[in-house]
Formats: C-alpha cells, structure tokens, sequence
C-alpha cells in the first residue's frame, strides 16, 4: 500500500491512496462521509458527556444508595480506571482487526453498561457496570480519530474533521455540566445514564450503514499477549495510582510509591519487549516522530492544566459563589460557544493558511492568559467582570490549539497505524487529566487547610487553595508551549516527501 504523508502541505495530513477499505457505495460519497463524521461524533460525545454528567449527579447517587464519601470516589475510578488503561489496546486492536468493529463493539458494551448503571439498586452493582462502560467507552473512543484521518486524506477536508472532533472532545465536558444539572433536577439520577440507551443505539445503527467497512492488518506472525497484557496493566495500575492512594495518602507515602514503581517497572519491561518482539503490539516507531511525540506530551501538559482549570472552577462556583449545578453549566457556556466557533468555522482555515505548529502556539497562550486570570480570582467574584473574561480567552485558546494539536498528534499516520496513533492521543488525555486533577486537588486542599490554620475566614481560604491550582495549571500549559516551541518541527520539517513522519528509516 501506499501511504505518505503530503510534504510541504500544511496541515500535516496523510494521503491515504490505497488504503485496504471496503468502501460501500453509500461511504464513497464526500456527503457519506460527512454523516460518518457525525456519527463517530455522536459516538465520542455520549462517552465525553458521560464522564461530566455522573459527577454532577454524584451526591444524589451517594444520597440513594448510601455511598460513604470514600467509597463515593469508585463510581468515577472504577470508570477511569478500565478506560485509561484500555485506550492504547483498543487503538492498536482497530488496526489489527478492524477499526469500525472495535467501534461498534465498544459501543454495544457502553450501551449495555449504561442499562445497568440506570437500573443499580446497590453500589456493588454500579461500580461494577461503571467498571463495564469505561471498557466500552475506551474501545469506542481510541479508533474515531483514527477513522477520521483515513476518511478525510484531503489536508483542508481533514483539517475541518479534525476541528469538528476536537470540539466535542473539549467542549463535550462543559456542556456535560450543564446537562447533568438539568436532568438531575428535573428527573433523577438514574436519567444520565438512561439517555446513552437511545443515542448508543441511533449511533450503532447509523455507523452500520455510513462508516466504512475495513480490515485490520492482521496478527501477522501472531498476536502479542504478553505486550497487551503488560501495557494494559501498566497503565491500569498507573491511574489506579493517580486517582486512589494518591489522593487518598500523598505522594509521598509509601504505597503511592510502591504501586507507582510498578506501575513504571511494567512500562519499562513493555518497552524492552516491543523493541524486542518479532511482531510487537505497538510498534516503538510511532514516537520517532518529533511532532507526534511532542504533540501528545504537549497534550498532556495542557490537558493537565485544563481538567484542573474546569473541576476546581466549578467547585469555586459552587463552594464560595453559592452555584448550583445548573448555573455553573450555564457559566461554562461562553467558553463552551467561543470554542465551537473557532473550532468548528476557523481551525481548518488557520491549519492551512498557517500550519498546525503556528496556529498551536498562539492558542496555548491563550489558554495560559485564560488561567493567569483566574488566579487572581476574589472572594466575592462578579461574573461578568471577574469571571467572563477568563471564560473567552480559554474557549478561544482551547477552540484554536486543540485541533492543531491533534492535527500534529496524528501526523503521518498510515493505514497500519491511524488506530495506534489515535489511542495514544486519547490514552495521554486520560492519564494527563487524571495526574494534572490529583496534583492540583491535593496542592488546593492543602493550601486551604493551612490558611484555615493562620485563622482565615473559610470562602477565604478556598479561594486562596483554588488560586494555587490556577496557578500551576497555568504553569504546565507554560510549560506546553516551550516544548511547542523547542520540539515540534515546522510544518515543511514534519515528513519527508512519501514517507510517513515516523516511518522507519
């Protein structure tokens, strides 16, 4: 087959001639594939709302089914838990097998979990089927950025798709508050997970007919259970870390370290054994690519400062300005409105014009603008003054960086490999989320208590622990942009002519 990536064309796309698809007539239509991107939207949205919408609906959950405040924390873990590290598996098993498959099959165990979780009567019942749906959350996910690249070769029509998923990707968890809100207090809580039942089902049945059919590239010389089974292990252990011992004992304590080392000590043994391997899980060229290795640790610096930015906001709403959950989803929605614009009419244009790298740069500085404003945050914040403000210039950073960012997280990736790549992209969202949120969840807690000892008045003391965590989000995004500026290539730099970025030499 064959695959390059179009050199000296802006936006870093990949031309896809040949690719080893079944293309029904109904998906070689520019108008099918354009109903398949909605489709594959659909599909990511219902898993992006889904993790917003529960944790809004959480004290009701505790409430009704007498959750202790601990144990309360397993109906978002046992979620983060099989979803982050399943998320590279499941990229890499859509190259192997097929990619719509693992979609629709992910899709399929979602739905199914959601019942469950809607019918829980008991909290055994509800970790358990929450545990069920981050499995199929991860294997509808991982692939759709990947399908996205193989369906649109073109570099402006990929730019565009792009724009369009990166925005339900960030947006999805802004409108998920405002959704949760809404169907918590009008309904019950059984309803978040009830409302997935239809949309998983329109969603399968409409990928059936528009989503092209492919075939995976094959196990090859065999499959490699041994890599599965260690990356998956490695990365499962790594958020069980991240989200349970230590938020619950420190950083520092020793079963943080304990299960953190051998969370890292399986990392490195996969490693050795991919390098190693005669047909390895996940090939290690992938990350020679400059722009595809920088990209994602570009993604996961900022999507640290973001989960943060997002969670310890709408506890500063709720908390010290008295907010409930339906009016802090309708203060996101500036942000939620500037990023769809952007996202949506402009990305594909300033992709083009500019170039992936060009157009990230200038997008993460405003998202570190956004949070340098929130950190000077008062007690007795007024919205519109105070608050507004910090709302558009992170919707405008966010709408403008991340589709150049996932444009650059993609970048050269063939036909054998678009799975694997679009795993990586979700898997660094995930663990970059999750260590940035327990990171800055612990050095706000900490610094609220230690004002509360100095005798500060408590909506004082919140909003001094908040302001500490803007304040480091808003360093890790800084800390994006050097590695945007030190590591990513120029666009002309990106690939070779006919050659992919990573492949090898």
């Amino acid at each position: 087959m064959n695959f390059r990536l179009l050199a000296g064309r802006k936006g870093n796309a990949c031309d896809l001639r040949g690719a080893d698809t079944e293309m029904t007539p109904a998906n070689s239509t520019p108008r099918s594939r354009w109903i398949a991107l909605i489709v594959l939207c659909t599909g990511m949205l219902m898993i992006v709302l889904d993790a917003t919408v529960v944790n809004v609906a959480l004290p009701s959950i505790q409430r009704d089914l007498g959750f202790s405040q601990s144990s309360l924390a397993w109906v978002v873990n046992a979620y983060l838990i099989a979803f982050g590290g399943l998320l590279l598996l499941a990229g890499r098993l859509g190259d192997l097998i097929s990619r719509r498959g693992v979609f629709l099959v992910g899709l399929a165990i979602f739905t199914a979990a959601s019942v469950l979780c809607g019918v829980a009567g008991s909290q055994e019942i509800l970790v358990g089927a929450r545990f069920v749906q981050g499995v199929g959350g991860a294997m509808t996910s991982a692939v759709i950025l990947g399908m996205i690249v193989t369906m649109f070769p073109e570099p402006r029509e990929q730019a565009k798709a792009i724009g369009v998923f990166s925005f339900v990707a960030s947006a999805g968890g802004s409108i998920g508050l405002l959704a949760g809100g809404v169907i918590t207090q009008s309904i019950n809580w059984h309803w978040i997970f009830f409302v997935n039942i239809p949309i998983g089902i329109a969603t399968a049945a409409m990928a059936l007919r528009y989503v092209a059919r492919d075939r995976g590239i094959g196990f090859g010389q065999g499959a490699d259970v041994l890599g599965a089974v260690l990356v998956t292990a490695a990365l499962m252990l790594g958020v069980y870390t991240i989200v349970k011992p230590a938020a619950d004992y420190g950083w520092g304590s020793s079963r943080t370290l304990l299960l953190g080392g051998m969370a890292v000590a399986l990392l490195v043994v996969f490693v050795i054994r991919e390098a190693t391997a005669r047909n390895p899980l996940i090939p290690l060229r992938i990350f020679r690519s400059r722009n595809v290795s920088g990209a994602n640790a570009i993604q996961a610096l900022t999507v640290a400062g973001m989960f943060g930015m997002f969670f310890m906001g709408a506890l500063f709403l709720q908390k010290v300005l008295g907010y409930d959950a339906l009016e802090i989803g309708l203060a996101f929605l500036p942000t939620t409105l500037v990023m769809g614009t952007l996202s949506l009419r402009y990305s594909e244009r300033f992709i083009t014009r500019f170039g992936a790298r060009r157009t990230l740069v200038p997008g993460l500085v405003l998202i570190a603008a956004g949070l340098g404003l929130f950190t000077r945050v008062p007690t007795d914040a007024d919205y519109v003054t105070d608050l507004l403000p910090t709302m558009l210039l992170i919707g405008a950073g966010v709408g403008t960086a991340f589709p150049a960012l996932m444009t650059l997280a993609m970048s050269g990736a063939t036909q054998s490999d678009a799975g694997l790549a679009s795993g990586l992209v979700n898997t660094t969202v995930q663990v970059g989320g999750a260590l940035g949120l327990a990171v800055l969840a612990t050095l706000a807690t900490t610094r609220t208590e230690t004002l509360l000892g100095h005798g500060d008045h408590p909506a004082a003391a919140l909003t001094g622990g908040y302001r500490l965590a803007f304040v480091v989000a808003a360093a890790l995004v800084l800390a994006a942009i050097v590695v945007a500026v030190t590591v990513l290539q120029t666009d002309r730099k990106s690939a070779p002519a006919g050659k992919p970025a990573y492949a090898e030499s």
